[in-house]
């Protein structure tokens, strides 16, 4: 019973005091004077932040049922040049509950309504911000006089334009809405909400544990935070900007396509392909405009690597990475040397745009490497771009069974694109590296190559017809597929005049190969191509014409005798002179049909009569041993011919004669 009596007289107190507080929020916007409230929020806004906005617009103030105080058209202006750093729509001020029903006037939270910050960095790195973070820091230093500030400042629908004068950047942040945890009872200051990047939502969180520390430029520990669609992007570490910008920390960033990250930032991402899946962490450490980072590690497309890396203000990125192993695809996937047919080279216009965004000065080490169907062992390379000049310097690259070394290079030109190659290619397999490189697989076995070449044109089909320069091949104990020139040679030593087309099968293996050749507008001279081998010779003279892939080759083959003396080979037991034509993956072969029928002694008279004008009997004579024809009767005289014409002589038996039937 007793305790229900004092519940009773518990619920009565609660109720007057509810209505005391009801009566005073009705009463007191009648007790303080509007302008009085108006002119008190205006003054502690100035005391706590030491700034002083002109309020160009009205003023409002709503006691009941909450206190509220409205500015409109506010602006902060820059005290060295006049240009404004913040104009806002509506400034609003609410009020702290409890001190208001007191009579007191506290400000709970400041809200900046639709307001336009600019944040400009000067060329001398100063900013428009400077007076104004030289205010902030005196008024927010703790002391005994400091006056209890408003806990928060709200951001709604704002807009942030950073410009930095130096290096003519502009970005605009739209859409903005932050939350400030003002400094007003601990050192600490955090900002947290989300804004509109290039169009994209950004989440961002920012805190530094020593607010006044920070705006002064000394030492404070910072955390950042940004996360949307196009990246995430976190920093742990240290800040300060007394004398210069000094940050060291950890730092984290990763994007889904670094290649749809480059086009949201407004950058031309790289040509081809790849540049997808994208990770970084590292060490940091900045120094005014240059950022270092150690203890890289660095993901791009599913290739991982460590090392270090620099990037500083003139957007020049330098670094050594190595890595266990690259596949190099993704990046050459768009780039076709030959047409789907593999019959020629590819016409569509190379492309380099996204080469001039950004300096490159980077080296590369991996243990294994894959180019398309390449398969590269230990390789190093060092990649230079300059103003969208690319040089790749391969220092070793275990490439083809052998070691690959030298540069190539490609720049923007008026007709498209520059290319330059000094690569030696020591002792590879040559079916992989000339099939991989031109689609060539007839030869078998190690060898050499080298290639200094240029040439300028906007396809790969232009390039060739321009292309000048020198080749080089020399191989030792290989084989040349498709074709079994022995073989030939004595078929024909036996029977010269005997088909040759069921050799266009089999392999002719050689002791050495040596071929020099010098290119002249797309065009391949042959200086020196000669082939040994243990019973077959080859040299040949003529041209290849590289845009059309095909050979004019002149030749002659030797069948060589075993016998040696000393130092000295016997001379050839014998020689056919032959043709090469056609495409070069597949030619045609065509031996000398005169050398051939002179080597027939059924055809020797036949080819003497056609030298001499007039021996008709000499040519006929020579058809009947070469056929074993019946001998036509004489032609006759010239005016009877027409009467005789259509009709024939019965055969006689021709004489016997040795007769070459083959």
């Amino acid at each position: 019973m007793t305790a229900a009596v004092g519940i009773k007289r518990l619920g009565f107190v609660v109720l007057a005091l509810a209505a005391v507080g009801i009566g005073a929020l009705v009463i007191l916007p009648f007790l303080m004077p509007a302008d009085a409230v108006r002119e008190a929020v205006k003054a502690e806004i100035r005391a706590v932040t030491g700034l002083d906005p002109v309020l160009r617009g009205g003023a409002s103030v709503s006691l009941f049922p909450t206190g509220k105080v409205s500015f409109d058209d506010v602006s902060l202006g820059d005290n060295r040049t006049g240009a404004p750093a913040l104009t806002a729509e509506h400034v609003v001020a609410r009020l702290r509950f409890f001190p208001f029903l007191a009579g007191r006037i506290e400000i709970a939270d400041v809200s900046l309504v639709r307001p336009t910050i600019a944040i400009i960095f000067n060329a001398d790195r100063s900013s428009n911000w400077s007076g104004h973070i030289e205010t902030l820091a005196r008024n927010l230093k703790p002391g005994p006089g400091r006056i209890s500030s408003f806990s928060e400042i709200r951001i709604e629908d704002g807009i942030v334009i950073l410009r930095d004068e130096a290096y003519k950047i502009v970005e605009t942040l739209t859409n903005v809405e932050f939350a400030l945890a003002w400094p007003s009872i601990s050192r600490s200051f955090a900002a947290t909400g989300r804004l509109a990047w290039h169009h994209e939502p950004i989440d961002a969180t920012i805190s530094f544990t020593d607010f006044v520390a920070a705006l002064q430029g000394d030492r404070s520990g910072l955390k950042l935070r940004l996360a949307g669609a196009p990246f995430k992007f976190a920093f742990d570490g240290y800040i300060s900007h007394r004398p210069t910008l000094k940050m060291e920390g950890t730092l984290a960033a990763d994007t889904a396509s670094l290649r749809d990250t480059l086009r949201w930032a407004g950058q031309q991402p790289p040509p081809g392909g790849g540049f997808g899946r994208f990770a970084l962490k590292a060490q940091t450490n900045v120094v005014g405009g240059t950022i270092g980072l150690s203890g890289v590690n660095v993901e791009l497309d599913g290739n991982t690597g460590e090392g270090v890396l620099t990037f500083d203000g003139r957007q020049t990125l330098q670094g050594t990475l190595a890595a266990e192993g690259l596949d190099l695809t993704p990046y050459v996937s768009t780039v076709r040397l030959l047409t789907s047919g593999e019959r020629g080279w590819d016409g569509k216009p190379i492309s380099l745009d996204g080469l001039d965004g950004i300096d490159l000065d980077l080296r590369l080490s991996a243990a294994r490497v894959n180019v398309a169907n390449a398969r590269l062992g230990r390789t190093a390379v060092t990649a230079n771009l300059r103003g969208g000049n690319l040089t790749v310097a391969v220092g070793e690259s275990q490439a083809f069974g052998g070691v690959v070394k030298g540069t190539f290079g490609l720049a923007k030109s008026p007709a498209g694109a520059d290319f330059k190659a000094q690569l030696q290619f020591s002792n590879v397999d040559l079916e992989q590296c000339l099939g991989e490189m031109f689609g060539i697989k007839r030869l078998e076995g190690k060898g050499n190559l080298g290639f200094a070449i240029d040439s300028s044109g906007s396809s790969v089909y232009d390039l060739t017809k321009a292309l000048d320069g020198t080749a080089n091949l020399s191989s030792r104990k290989g084989v040349i597929a498709g074709f079994n020139v022995e073989q030939l040679l004595r078929r024909i030593e036996r029977r010269p005049l005997s088909g040759g087309g069921e050799f266009r099968t089999g392999k002719t293996p050689y002791e050495t190969l040596t071929v020099n050749l010098k290119i002249i507008q797309g065009v391949a001279q042959v200086e020196d191509v000669r082939m040994e081998g243990p019973n077959v010779g080859l040299a040949l003279t003529g041209s290849a014409s590289i845009p059309a892939r095909e050979l004019d080759l002149k030749g002659t083959a030797s069948l060589l005798s075993s016998a040696t003396s000393g130092a000295i080979a016997v001379a050839p037991a014998f020689e056919l002179p032959f043709m090469i034509q056609g495409p070069w993956d597949d030619p045609i072969i065509l031996p000398d049909p005169q050398s051939r029928i002179q080597r027939s002694g059924a055809a020797a008279p036949f080819l003497d009569a056609v030298r001499k004008a007039g021996a008709r009997d000499a040519v006929r004579s020579a058809i009947e041993r070469l056929t074993g024809a019946a001998p036509e009767p004489p032609s006759p005289p010239a005016e009877t011919a027409p009467a005789l014409a259509g009709t024939s002589a019965p055969a006689e038996p021709a004489p016997d004669a040795p007769r070459d039937t083959r």
